[in-house]
């Protein structure tokens, strides 16, 4: 093999890899995202005195 096809195909294995690792994690942050739900509104603390 050539110097050249050699160097070829260590970058397309690297962007092979780094794409299916790319791919893994958006795939995983979908399946894990929780819509933002707003807070409800805090209610007053009740004050009792003894």
């Amino acid at each position: 093999m050539s110097l050249a096809t050699t160097i070829f195909l260590l970058i397309c294995g690297w962007l092979a890899v780094a794409g299916a690792m790319l791919w893994g994690v958006l795939r995983i942050t979908r399946r894990h995202h929780h819509p933002h739900v707003k807070p409800a509104k805090p209610h007053k603390a009740v004050v009792r005195h003894a």
